[in-house]
């Protein structure tokens, strides 16, 4: 039988957007920083995944609920609860809280999730800041099976032109598939992800071989007329041969 653990994960954050912009951010907006979800908008409606809406209050509170995750064995329960409030002298206050109920590989799926959370909330107030109100394009793929090995986020970050000097804040020029030569700004930098930020688009590196996973590429492109097959056909080439 496999033992449950219990999970939550609590982050609190304040950013210089309106609670309005939060909301529309973390409800219709979610491909610019995340990935494409809908929510029936009231409570009792569909959530993400299976889910249901157990608390709409626009723009103060949204939680969606999930349980028998879709696609997830090692999960039975799975809930996302946001808080926003404004903030004395302008912008928000967020409160986001990740809770549910993990069967297996609990340690390495918390941790994993946990990680992944600092860096989708920082990628959700990067979007807020930079382009808020914005349309993207979401496209995102996995390299092969090759890029679990211990040093493959190093070996994309340096595919990519970036030195391993090279930390968080600093503008670099990097060659992005699909994109060619372009400037970015390097907004997230640890041993796990690589955020890069250009005027169009932000660029996602997950370093999943971290958890038992192949490296992952997110690209939220806000360019007229970007095209997610065209990108991802881009990245997945340029993965599949820099892993060879």
């Amino acid at each position: 039988m496999s033992k449950e653990f219990e999970f939550e994960i609590v982050r609190e954050f304040e950013v210089d957007a309106s609670p309005e912009q939060v909301w529309d951010a973390i409800t219709t907006g979610t491909a610019g920083w995340l990935w494409p979800m809908e929510y029936e908008p009231r409570e009792g409606g569909a959530a993400p995944f299976g889910g249901t809406v157990t608390a709409w209050d626009p723009p103060k509170r949204l939680t969606g609920r999930v349980e028998n995750v879709e696609g997830m064995s090692q999960q039975t329960l799975n809930q996302l609860d946001h808080v926003i409030e404004p903030r004395e002298g302008g912008g928000s206050w967020v409160r986001y809280v990740h809770s549910g109920i993990l069967v297996e590989d609990w340690d390495n799926q918390y941790d994993g999730a946990s990680k992944h959370t600092d860096f989708y909330l920082h990628t959700l107030r990067q979007y807020l800041l930079h382009f808020t109100g914005r349309t993207a394009v979401f496209a995102t793929v996995d390299g092969p099976a090759a890029s679990q090995a211990a040093d493959a986020l190093d070996v994309a970050s340096r595919g990519l032109g970036l030195p391993d000097e090279v930390a968080e804040g600093a503008t670099v020029r990097i060659e992005a598939p699909g994109a060619g030569p372009v400037e970015a700004v390097v907004d997230y930098r640890n041993p796990y992800f690589v955020g890069l930020r250009t005027d169009t688009a932000m660029y996602r590196i997950f370093g999943r071989n971290h958890f038992g996973a192949p490296v992952g590429i997110s690209v939220h492109d806000f360019a007229p007329g970007a095209d997610s097959k065209a990108i991802e056909g881009a990245w997945r080439t340029w993965l599949d041969g820099l892993y060879a």
